[in-house]
């Protein structure tokens, strides 16, 4: 490229284009995001099953003590609050090899059918042992959901945009928890079967959208290009794109791509799980488990898990249990959308991510302060219901709705679907773990450590906070062929910010000399020249 005033201009680098000029792939990503609302679905339903005298006559025991004259067995209460995530940790660890041969489109259809029947076993049985194996079923459905929804947006979705579309993941979540929540709360006071056979009717609702919504849906062009199918590829990152960007705009980011995934293949030329074990996959593969174990790390999954049970345990009447619960599910959905926005527009992804850590910690630290200086009180009833909505909020706002664009954007194409398959059934794994102890700390007839719990989350969000600041690297704006090159390049994680990269300098180079040859289209030349006197008028 030509210099001016003796300098090299920047990098060529494609505009950052409104959400509106981008509508067409944010509705796509959004009806792909759907998948993630059967999470928030499952999660309220079951955090509110676990406390509702019509499930509880029916799966419990009578129990003169407890609330509602009836108990629940803390076996059977173990095992369906962790089976869940049993079977989408099983469901995540051959994600990869399944998207590999496949793709990312047949395995949601697969997860649809797989959630509506491991719902359509919970309603149908009043057997402990079937509503465990209809809980086990639904999970391996979540599983691929969770994964390829996150995997599909981040593929789809353009630089500058892609923390926006994947952060669909945390809306449609909080969306699906309040309406479970929302449901539940109506149909708690019935004694009979509807009163949870209803709550658990309402997961059909997402298999049904996203099976339909699927049709009206391109493939990964990143997944067609990495298979060696360019020509679909195009097609679908022509239908992505819309009109969002000018042909030569388009030509660039779509060179930019195959260059990326061609480069990717030279270096390493097989596709095998151990690779995210070696060399810069290693450094990638890591800091993707990481950043998904903190999640659960944060204290998230034992809060959606057993929410309304832990506030019945700590002294709230049920009918109350369940109002706040819905309060809690609110704070969750503002606190997403003001972390769509931050993320956007404010903060990078590391200065989320450790934001987010500070207050989680702070707000679990300040209701388990509250829980031993005045135990059994009004007010500790009371801070309960305010941390935990305040915790949510924070949740949501930060780790909750940047914990999935920064993991899969961590990882490179080519080992995608196998990185973060396999992180998210490490997730899945912690939060079975935390779904499988957290009776143990809160039950009375247990440890009964009550609101105490927090204690044990906020040490914990230190330690995330601790790894946010010394070893993830910012990625905001970047493309995925951007951060694969400055992790080739082994760039320290906190250098990432201000490197520059070559990739789309590349891409112009190689459209500009080849142009008419790519396709058939002859206009290509002229076209590019186009972008790099606008990109030198611009600097």
């Amino acid at each position: 490229m030509a210099t001016v005033a003796g300098k090299t201009p920047p990098p060529v680098q494609l505009p950052e284009t409104s959400l509106w000029a981008n509508r067409k792939c944010l509705i796509i990503c959004s009806v792909v995001a759907i998948a993630n609302m059967q999470y928030g679905l499952d999660s309220a339903c079951l955090a509110s099953l676990q406390a509702m005298p019509g499930f509880l006559i029916v799966f419990g025991h009578p129990d003169a003590k407890a609330a509602g004259g009836y108990a629940i067995d803390p076996t059977f209460q173990q095992l369906i609050g962790s089976f869940l995530t049993l079977g989408a940790f099983l469901s995540s660890i051959f994600a990869g090899a399944f998207a590999h041969f496949f793709g990312r489109k047949p395995a949601l259809w697969v997860a649809c059918l797989l959630t509506a029947v491991g719902a359509a076993i919970q309603i149908g049985t009043d057997s402990q042992a079937a509503v465990i194996v209809g809980r086990l079923v639904l999970g391996i459905g979540n599983g691929f959901l969770v994964t390829f929804s996150n995997i599909y947006s981040a593929e789809a979705s353009p630089a500058h945009l892609r923390a926006v579309m994947v952060a669909l993941f945390s809306e449609w979540v909080n969306i699906g928890s309040i309406t479970g929540a929302a449901v539940t709360n109506a149909t708690s006071k019935v004694l009979d079967k509807s009163s949870y056979q209803i709550p658990l009717g309402i997961q059909f609702i997402v298999p049904a959208l996203l099976a339909i919504g699927l049709f009206f849906v391109p493939e990964s062009p990143r997944y067609l290009i990495n298979r060696g199918k360019l020509e679909e590829g195009r097609r679908a990152l022509a239908t992505l794109r819309g009109d969002s960007l000018t042909p030569a705009e388009f030509e660039l980011e779509y060179v930019e791509m195959v260059m990326g995934i061609e480069q990717e293949k030279k270096l390493l030329k097989s596709v095998r799980p151990l690779d995210m074990f070696k060399g810069t996959d290693l450094r990638r593969t890591l800091l993707c488990y990481g950043v998904i174990a903190t999640q659960t790390a944060s204290g998230s999954w034992f809060l959606i898990s057993y929410t309304t049970y832990f506030m019945v345990v700590s002294g709230l009447p049920i009918d109350q249990a369940f109002k706040y619960s819905i309060m809690k599910t609110c704070f969750g959905f503002v606190g997403v959308n003001v972390g769509i926005y931050l993320m956007r527009y404010v903060l990078g992804r590391r200065q989320m991510m450790m934001t987010g850590a500070l207050f989680q910690g702070l707000f679990l630290l300040g209701m388990a302060i509250t829980a031993s200086t005045v135990p059994g009180t009004v007010i500790a009833r009371n801070s309960v219901i305010a941390f935990v909505s305040l915790y949510m909020f924070a949740y949501n706002a930060f780790v909750g709705v940047a914990s999935y664009p920064v993991a899969t954007e961590l990882v490179s194409t080519r080992l995608r679907s196998w990185t973060v398959g396999s992180s998210i059934s490490l997730g899945y794994f912690l939060a079975w773990l935390t779904g499988f102890c957290s009776p143990y700390f809160i039950n009375p007839d247990k440890l009964n450590w009550g609101a105490k719990y927090g204690y044990i989350w906020a040490a914990s969000n230190i330690a995330c906070g601790v790894f946010f600041f010394f070893f993830l690297p910012e990625l905001k704006g970047r493309t995925l062929e951007e951060i694969d090159e400055l992790f080739e390049r082994r760039i320290g994680a906190w250098k990432f910010k201000g490197t520059k990269t070559n990739i789309m300098d590349e891409a112009l180079k190689e459209v500009r000399e080849q142009g008419p040859a790519l396709h058939g289209e002859k206009s290509s030349v002229g076209m590019v020249e186009n972008v790099e006197r606008s990109d030198k008028d611009e600097n």
